[in-house]
């Protein structure tokens, strides 16, 4: 039987940013939200409406103005941002909308960097089992220039599950593929999530993709910034 205990909890958040004029942008406003291990979660909405704002407050990299975010027992906003950044490198996976893969260092390399900040040895047979597992093994030693968006994407997924993390936060992750090669890439995400037994929350505005999962949440209606509650 597989484990549905908690994994993440969000308990009034808020975050804001400062515009320009000085005034407070509100930006999220979320009462609750919870993910569970092994859940795929989608959270949809229009771009703009903070949905790369929840994950980036999720991975810890922004900090939220004020709330609770519990992630397997440990509070994140009570950790410094050096406790978070080793605690995101241990336990969360992020595939960036525009894959971040460093262009002077080959699809392993870039795998293999991902393992550096958890203080752990790393672990070249691991990388080169990822990537094969994406379908990559022909393309280990080609550095992003050589490779397609596609398959960019995928050694971004596998750097994103090197360290064996807890959970997997997908940002827009078709939004830069041609519409031929979006289906694959959700397949792969999916597949490959529990095959490592990994949650993943995933954020999209393409209907085509969050129709296919059962547990999706439009953040218009979690987002109270956005739902004008």
């Amino acid at each position: 039987m597989s484990d549905r205990s908690l994994l993440v909890e969000l308990k009034n958040v808020q975050k804001a940013y400062r515009e320009p004029s000085g005034e407070l942008l509100p930006i999220l406003d979320i009462e609750h939200f919870a993910i569970h291990r092994g859940d795929q979660v989608v959270i949809r909405g229009r771009s703009g409406c903070g949905k790369t704002t929840l994950l980036h407050a999720i991975a810890g990299l922004t900090p939220v103005d004020s709330g609770s975010i519990n992630f397997s027992g440990v509070e994140l906003t009570r950790l410094a941002e050096a406790g978070r950044d080793k605690f995101r490198a241990r336990n969360i996976g992020y595939v960036f909308q525009t894959f971040n893969l460093l262009p002077a260092f080959t699809a392993l390399e870039n795998v293999m960097l991902g393992m550096t900040f958890t203080g752990r040895p790393r672990d070249r047979d691991r990388a080169i089992e990822l990537l094969e597992q994406v379908n990559l093994g022909h393309r280990l030693h080609h550095k992003p220039s050589a490779m397609s968006v596609g398959e960019q994407q995928r050694t971004a997924v596998a750097r994103a599950l090197v360290n064996k993390p807890l959970l997997l936060l997908a940002d827009e992750p078709t939004a830069n593929i041609d519409p031929g090669h979006q289906q694959q890439v959700v397949d792969m995400l999916r597949e490959v999530c529990v095959s490592e037994n990994v949650a993943m929350l995933l954020v999209t505005h393409s209907p085509e993709v969050s129709n296919q999962f059962d547990n999706v949440v439009a953040l218009e209606e979690l987002n109270r910034v956005v739902s004008g509650v």
